[in-house]
This record gives structure tokens, C-alpha cells and sequence, in this order.
């Protein structure tokens, strides 16, 4: 897994510009007497700069303090999207095996993501300070398992509380930083031992923007757990102490990669997610998405994963 680490990094958000002149420009050109100062006046107006284009990350999180920005709406979080055909090479028995002697495992199943956050605090205190709580679910389902009644493998819910502070800081030329998040994240898969797994998180996230590329680097603390309470000591082994997430937009597209690493010499692992979203109706997008390695769920934090994937999703970025 550590030539994962090393993997070819997309970054994030598409351009889209638009052009027009006002009655009122237009207006006062046609008012020149002059030929020469009327032709000037109308050149002008057609080679006035288009209008600053909304960037991925100003969506997500309302960062155009000029637009309509408000509490209690309902918004795109992470990515929401349906893979009715998703393909895992390696599936990870054993677990279920221990709670019931019997149970099997297709490799095909449907793997499925919900994920939406809320505004609970605006301009905290006159600040560019913003409270949110976001909502995560990813689910698999063995939909074409219909010997064992077509059940749900594994859920994970996903509760998390975020301060996101509103920046714009220009980062070596390079960049810019657009957002920090501060959080308290829980993550759990619902089931009663042996299945029982979850973990709580104190995370910072950045995320930088440049044009047609979006970079989100995301670092965690795991608060510790009593030894007999905690059902997977050794998560942070595999799944590291953070993630890169980076996307390249472009003509409604979204190309995208994540990576994880524990930056390990000895024991190396992590995991890789690539994917590619093709515009299809106006808000859906036909979605490829490859993963590999450690932590695709809960239950398989140990176990690692080689799967391919494809269905809808929903093009929040657009």
C-alpha cells in the first residue's frame, strides 16, 4: 500500500464565466454624438472582465457573504450518491462469519452514500465564523443476495458538529486557503458485538482552491477509549491520522482522487480512492468510483478492500 501514497494528485474547482452588458451601459454608449468615442464606449462594455466565477468551495459553505446565505437550510455535505453495481473483489467475511457461522458474502452488491449539513449559527458573534452539523450515511447492501433475504451488510452513520472559519489567504502563489473547519466527529456502525465498531474524532481541515482544481487536507485525534469499551484498537494503524481529498473540475466533470497512509516504515498501509463523474441530467452525473486499500467501512478497518463501482450522483458542484 505504500506506493498508494504516491499516487497522482488531482486538484479542484471548474471555471464558468458569463458576459453581458446592462440596458443602462448600452443606453448611455447609443447617447455618444461622437462615432469614434460611441465604438470606444460599446468596445469597452464587450471586454468588461465576466464576473467572478462561484468556486466548489464557495458553494459548499456560503463563503460569498454577498449572496443569500442563511441558517437551517438544508445542504450538500460530502458526495450523495447510488452504485447498484459495485463490484468487491476481496469481500470481508470473517467478521460475520464470527456472529453467524452460516453467513456468506457476495462480491456484487449495492454500496450507496447520503450526506447533508445544516447552518446552526452564522457570523458567530460578528465573525467569518459559521456552525454547522453534518450527516453521513454509507451503506452496503447485499441487494442481490436473495438466499439471505437480500440484507444490509454494513451501515456507518456518521454525526459531526464543524466550526468552519471563512478565509482567503493566497499561499505561496500557489493557492489559496479558503476554508478551516474545526470539529467533533462520531462514527459508528449501529451493531452489538461482535460487529460493534466506532470512534470518536477531534478534526482540522483546510481547503485551498486554485482555478480548476480543489485540494481538502483533513488531520484527526482519536479520543481515547477505555480498553474494554473500544471495539477497534487499532484503527489508527490503519487508517493513519488524516486524508487528502482533491478534485479537478472541468465542463461539469469532476475528477477525483483521496488518499490515506499511518506514514509507517514498517506495517505500511492506507488507501486510495479514485473517481469520475460524467454529466448525464441537469443535477446527475453518471459516477465511476474505484477504491482500494484499508477502512472502506467500519467493519472492514482492517481488512482491505479492492472495489469497483458504478451508478449516479448528485452534481452539487455545478
Amino acid at each position: 500500500m505504500s506506493g498508494i501514497f504516491y499516487a497522482v494528485v488531482f486538484f479542484s474547482s471548474g471555471l464558468l464565466f458569463s458576459s453581458t452588458a446592462t440596458a443602462d451601459s448600452v443606453s448611455d454608449c447609443s447617447r455618444i454624438e461622437d462615432d469614434s468615442k460611441r465604438l470606444e464606449c460599446f468596445d469597452l462594455i464587450n471586454s468588461s472582465p465576466p464576473p467572478e466565477y462561484m468556486s466548489y468551495l464557495t458553494k459548499l459553505w456560503e463563503l460569498d457573504t454577498d449572496a443569500v446565505r442563511g441558517k437551517y437550510a438544508i445542504m450538500p455535505h460530502r458526495s450523495t450518491y447510488v452504485l447498484p453495481v459495485s463490484y468487491n473483489h476481496n469481500p470481508n467475511v470473517e467478521p460475520l462469519q464470527a456472529a453467524d457461522p452460516n453467513a456468506d458474502l457476495l462480491r456484487a452488491e449495492v454500496k450507496f452514500q447520503i450526506s447533508m449539513k445544516v447552518k446552526l449559527w452564522q457570523d458567530i458573534l460578528g465573525n467569518p465564523l459559521d456552525l454547522w452539523f453534518g450527516y453521513t450515511q454509507k451503506s452496503f447492501w447485499q441487494l442481490y443476495n436473495f438466499a439471505d433475504s437480500a440484507p444490509f451488510r454494513e451501515t456507518n452513520y456518521e454525526p459531526e458538529f464543524l466550526l468552519n472559519f471563512r478565509t482567503d489567504y493566497n499561499v505561496f502563489d500557489l493557492m489559496r486557503l479558503r476554508i478551516v473547519n474545526l470539529g467533533l466527529n462520531h462514527q459508528s456502525n449501529g451493531s452489538s458485538e461482535p460487529l460493534s465498531r466506532s470512534w470518536n474524532r477531534i478534526l482540522a481541515e483546510f481547503g485551498f482552491e486554485r482555478t480548476d482544481f480543489t485540494v481538502l487536507l483533513k488531520a484527526w485525534y482519536r479520543i481515547p477509549e477505555e480498553e474494554e469499551e473500544d471495539d477497534n484498537p487499532e484503527m489508527d494503524d490503519y487508517l493513519g491520522y488524516g486524508e487528502l481529498r482533491s478534485y479537478y473540475f472541468f465542463s461539469k466533470h469532476r475528477m477525483g482522487i483521496m488518499l490515506r497512509n499511518n506514514l509507517k516504515r514498517h506495517d505500511n498501509r492506507g488507501a486510495m480512492q479514485l473517481e469520475w463523474s460524467i454529466p448525464f441530467l441537469e443535477k446527475t452525473a453518471l459516477y465511476i468510483q474505484y477504491f482500494i486499500g484499508y477502512g472502506e467501512s467500519l467493519l472492514d478497518y482492517d481488512h482491505s478492500i479492492n472495489r469497483i463501482s458504478i451508478g449516479f450522483i448528485l452534481m452539487e458542484w455545478d
